[in-house]
């Protein structure tokens, strides 16, 4: 480890000092990586519906394989909000953009707050653009306050970018309400066949507080847990400078090639999109997860130069799909084992007997952002985890609203605590997750007061 290095891990390992520090330590030595935790918990599953139930090893077994499948439509939508967050986070304005916002910070302080700010509101329009907007905002300002012998803890800015995430699924591409606001999901039988549109979710009023309050307490924790002006910091290396970003000029030789640099193309596709945005909702359309997509998609188109880019950027963007495509099915698998084998109603009637309507919030909160930890995907825990809460809330006489908010807050909180999300973003900042869980776990508990302060008012 490099003396820049051990500075970094000391003065982390301060700002985790108390009771944190050894659950830190755990999460940094046994987290193992989330495919292995779907294929563990498939395990689990199967032992706890052959013994809790009187289904036999040949239903389980069948159960898990008819229900590999279930998920396919779901699978593809969760994998093009991903993959299209990343390219508009890619994209030359977007990228212009973060570099002119990483000169607004004037001190060391506002940095910190500043990058979680911006960071939150880009995952509230879409949790894969938040990812890439908080590690590279992150890293600009870095570079750009070392240039203005500005001093910033490097690791804390990290940190900050990656707290942005604790509010995407509060917004625009939340994955719980959205599938729950869509007609003939894999929530509809829960739901009775009926949909909970988002105004009643992500729109609510009580949700909308939900997130000014989490941002504002966040962000003054961010600016309270700053180094003091004395203070060690571990600045970005001399040597790592920008995040490289060049529109480059197309290799234009054939008649083909004047086709594919030409940008008539992609603003044709971008402009019939946003036509299509426009007539489907003065025609009464709701927001659904198709809905969120395509008015990515009519972005990056309106806003790349020609297809030549287009391809570029989904060519990057594409690596950060494949864990999710190969995790979805067995997801679907333990929904699949769960419903045909009656094992959601075991635990949702477990769920009931120890909460009551007004407890019911919190306690799916916690429970949701336990289930976090195994499950770190938001599609794929509410594949797991919606169906049982919507049963119990059902039972309770719960507003299916605040049970599938209460999935969505859990999900999103203990992400903080979980890597890995943090994967992507630690990458382009070029630090491990050590560095900066010490911050995040600061993060988990502000925002977790919060999140159970709305769950709790939502239910009065």
């Amino acid at each position: 480890m490099s003396s820049e290095q051990s500075i970094a891990t000391e003065i982390n390992a301060a700002a985790s000092q108390g009771f944190m520090r050894p659950f830190n330590r755990v999460l940094e030595r046994w987290i193992p990586s989330a495919l292995t935790f779907a294929i563990v918990l498939t395990l689990i599953v199967a032992i706890l519906a052959f013994i809790l139930t009187d289904a036999t090893p040949v239903e389980v077994v069948a159960g898990w394989g008819e229900g590999l499948s279930g998920l396919l439509e779901f699978m593809t939508q969760m994998a093009l909000i991903l993959l299209l967050g990343h390219m508009l986070a890619n994209t030359g304005p977007v990228r212009r953009l973060l570099s002119a916002l990483a000169r607004v910070p004037g001190s060391a302080a506002f940095a910190y707050v500043f990058v979680f700010v911006v960071a939150a509101l880009a995952s509230l329009i879409t949790w894969g653009l938040g990812l890439v907007v908080g590690a590279l905002l992150a890293r600009e300002i870095a570079v750009q306050a070392r240039e203005r012998g500005l001093k910033v803890h490097f690791p804390l800015l990290v940190a900050a970018g990656y707290s942005g995430f604790v509010v995407w699924h509060m917004g625009y591409s939340g994955s719980g309400p959205l599938t729950a606001a869509t007609p003939d999901s894999f929530l509809s039988e829960s739901l009775g066949g009926t949909v909970v549109p988002v105004s009643e979710t992500i729109f609510s009023t009580w949700n909308l507080l939900g997130i000014v309050g989490v941002i504002v307490v966040c962000a003054v924790l961010f600016f309270l847990v700053a180094p003091r002006k004395d203070a060690p910091v571990y600045e970005l290396p001399r040597q790592v400078g920008s995040e490289s970003f060049s529109v480059g000029a197309d290799e234009v030789v054939t008649p083909a090639d004047r086709i594919d640099a030409s940008r008539i193309l992609t603003l044709i596709v971008g402009l019939a999109l946003v036509a299509y945005l426009v007539i489907h909702f003065t025609q009464g359309g709701g927001l659904t997860l198709d809905i969120v997509n395509w008015s990515f998609l009519a972005l990056i188109f309106l806003l790349v130069r020609n297809p030549f880019e287009l391809i570029r950027l989904t060519k990057e963007a594409a690596s950060n799909v494949g864990e999710i495509l190969l995790q979805f099915p067995l997801y679907a698998g333990i929904l699949g084992m769960m419903s045909g084998t009656g094992l959601i109603v075991v635990f949702s009637d477990a769920i009931v007997s120890i909460a009551n309507p007004a407890s019911f919030g919190v306690l799916a909160l916690l429970s949701a952002g336990l289930v976090n930890f195994f499950v770190p995907s938001g599609g794929g825990q509410f594949a797991v985890q919606g169906p049982i809460m919507l049963d119990a809330a059902n039972q309770l006489g719960v507003d299916p609203a605040i049970a599938i908010m209460a999935v969505a807050y859990g999900d999103q909180w203990t992400n903080m605590l979980q890597p890995f999300w943090a994967l992507p973003v630690l990458a382009i900042a070029g630090l491990k997750m050590r560095d900066i869980l010490g911050y995040t776990s600061v993060t988990f508990f502000g925002s977790g007061i919060v999140m159970a302060a709305v769950l709790l008012f939502a239910s009065l």
